[in-house]
This record gives structure tokens, C-alpha cells and sequence, in this order.
């Protein structure tokens, strides 16, 4: 979700995303709130952050709840590493209804922190 709210905020950046341990692929829930307000993350696919650790980023951002302490050290050279940490929605549990709302809830809370991000740090 994160990726797809960076990316629509600006059309021009290139946005990579990647998991420590990614699923096999994008959690349905996740499609479904994204393509409320218009985002379609359908095509994408789970990767592995392995496969980034020697490229060079301006920006490494880790997400998750203990991705920051999991993440591996980036051997390329990384200009500004940030933790702008959420939740899992995937480790929700209730009814389908209340996961449902746990997936928009961090929705809404990526959508908040990447615009504070971006209009602080990339936006004009």
C-alpha cells in the first residue's frame, strides 16, 4: 500500500518496494482499499528486499512494525534511511468486517504519513 500511495502522489518518483519475508503475493484486502480511493495495485508483486541490498536509493523507507530492526544493511550507497513504521494489517484478526476496517485504518494512516513525508521532504 505504500508504494501505491507514494506513487500516486508523484507520478515521477521511482518507487521500489520490498518485504524481509514477502508473501507469495499482494494480500486481496489490500487491492480492495487501495481501488476504494482509486489506487490499483493489482500488478503488483511481493519482492524480496535481497534483491535491492547493493542498488542505490536517495531514500530507504521501512514500513512495517519490525522491519526497522529486520531490515538488512543496504550495501549500495542509501542518501537518508527512515522508519515511518505501521502495523501489519496482514496479522489482523476479528471478523471479516473488523480486518476489513483494520486494512483501511492503516490505509488511511500510510496515506497521512507519506503525504507529511513527501510535502516535507521530496514536494515543492
Amino acid at each position: 500500500m505504500a508504494k501505491g500511495i507514494l506513487s500516486y502522489l508523484d507520478k515521477n518518483l521511482l518507487v521500489e518496494s520490498a518485504g524481509t519475508f514477502p508473501s507469495g503475493k499482494v494480500h486481496p484486502l489490500a487491492i480492495e482499499v487501495m481501488n476504494e480511493i482509486g489506487i490499483d495495485i493489482s500488478s503488483y508483486k511481493p519482492t524480496n528486499v535481497n534483491q535491492f541490498i547493493n542498488q542505490s536509493f536517495d531514500f530507504v523507507i521501512t514500513v512495517c512494525d519490525d522491519a526497522n530492526e529486520n531490515c538488512p544493511v543496504f550495501l549500495g550507497k542509501v542518501v537518508n534511511r527512515l522508519h515511518i513504521g505501521f502495523r501489519d494489517p496482514a496479522k489482523a484478526e476479528g471478523t471479516e468486517e473488523e480486518i476489513l476496517a483494520f486494512f483501511k485504518i492503516i490505509r488511511d494512516e500510510i496515506i497521512v504519513e507519506f503525504s507529511k513525508f513527501y510535502k516535507q521532504i521530496i514536494g515543492i
